[in-house]
């Protein structure tokens, strides 16, 4: 089954695999906060509009200051990118031609942009999907021969959160053995950021971490992410990107989302009831079910009904789900499911229902 190596853009599935496009659709592919863009962003837009006009602020302001606020870090460790994909676009470059760990499965992103560059990848699989246990005996034997390892946290596509406690070890580890680690905390907003490790940027310039504006505050085609790493580490990746990488839209509504508390505690309090919700659902119908800590979960069917099948089932009906085929150790036998709105979420529901009663 060739798919798509993406959540979202529906209609490149419904193409691909030569099926008539329903009407109406729920894409549950893509997992960007349901409750849209914060409302100053659509209140406020009318105002955004002369900053078209001029260019964008060379180094990222009104952006750049107020993450170094957020995090309590100084601007010169911060390197902000067209999204997080440019991030890691600039940070295969740095490991060109190194040896460098994967932990599968995650975010194809990593191998993709690694690879583009001739890196050595090793892959290392998490045999435990629920708990998503990290294999911490084989990656610090690995991380000896290795320039870098890469770790997704929380885990995209499973929403596990990988023991923080263990991440340090790693961290204590990698410095010993002169091994980068970076970390990839896209999803880190959807739980705590007492969960983040940018903290421990300052004193361990051979950590780095990437985080995304796009899942929390529903801005993907804005584009905006950033690095928070040594600043001589910034300074590198900063010299290999275009100059006005950002755009001004992005710089000043990014900005504003980092003031919107009460914005996020909403979204994380409707995405923890409704992934609790459809959890017990999928485990009544004897479904495995990640112990997901963000708006998505990951499960897998009962043993004697079929994936593809399934699959092929739901786009018929309209639901569009995150497929796992290219997702190392999950092998389309896993999907992901993007928490939604309440129309939505009761379509799904409704959806599901009828396969698990038919099978």
């Amino acid at each position: 089954m060739q798919l798509p190596n993406h959540g979202a853009n529906p209609q490149n599935v419904y193409r691909q695999l030569g099926l008539v496009m329903p009407e109406d659709v729920y894409d549950f592919s893509e997992n960007v906060n349901s409750a849209g863009p914060p409302p100053f962003v659509e209140a406020r837009w009318r105002t955004f509009y002369p900053l078209i006009q001029r260019y964008p602020d060379p180094d990222g302001e009104p952006f750049l200051t107020k993450v170094a606020a957020f995090h309590h870090v100084i601007k010169d460790s911060i390197l902000l990118g067209n999204g997080a994909s440019e991030l890691f676009a600039v940070l295969a470059r740095r490991y060109a031609c190194k040896r460098v760990i994967i932990v599968h499965p995650t975010f194809s992103e990593y191998e993709r942009t690694l690879q583009a560059v001739g890196a050595n990848i090793v892959p290392i699989i998490v045999e435990d999907i629920v708990q998503y246990a990290l294999p911490m005996e084989q990656l610090k034997r690995e991380m000896v021969n290795a320039d870098a390892l890469y770790i997704c946290t929380p885990n995209n596509p499973t929403g596990v959160l990988p023991q923080k406690v263990e991440l340090e070890q790693l961290m204590i580890h990698g410095a010993n053995v002169n091994c980068e680690l970076v970390f990839d905390e896209a999803f880190i907003d959807w739980v705590d950021e007492g969960y983040s490790l940018i903290g421990h940027v300052a004193k361990n310039p051979h950590v780095l971490v990437v985080r995304s504006m796009t899942k929390m505050y529903a801005i993907p085609g804005l584009r905006l992410g950033y690095l928070v790493a040594n600043p001589a580490v910034v300074r590198e990746l900063k010299g290999m990107l275009a100059h006005w990488n950002l755009n001004a839209f992005a710089l000043v509504i990014g900005a504003g989302c980092l003031d919107e508390q009460y914005y996020c505690q909403r979204a994380i309090t409707y995405a923890r009831n409704q992934r609790d919700t459809l959890q017990s659902y999928l485990q009544e119908n004897g479904c495995q079910v990640t112990n997901s800590v963000t708006n998505y979960i990951c499960f897998a069917l009962p043993k004697n009904q079929s994936a593809d099948a399934f699959f092929t089932y739901c786009l018929s009906k309209g639901v569009v789900l995150r497929h796992t085929h290219n997702f190392l150790g999950l092998n389309g036998e896993w999907f992901r499911i993007g928490i939604k709105d309440i129309t939505a979420m009761t379509y799904l529901h409704n959806c599901l229902q009828t396969w698990f009663k038919a099978n």
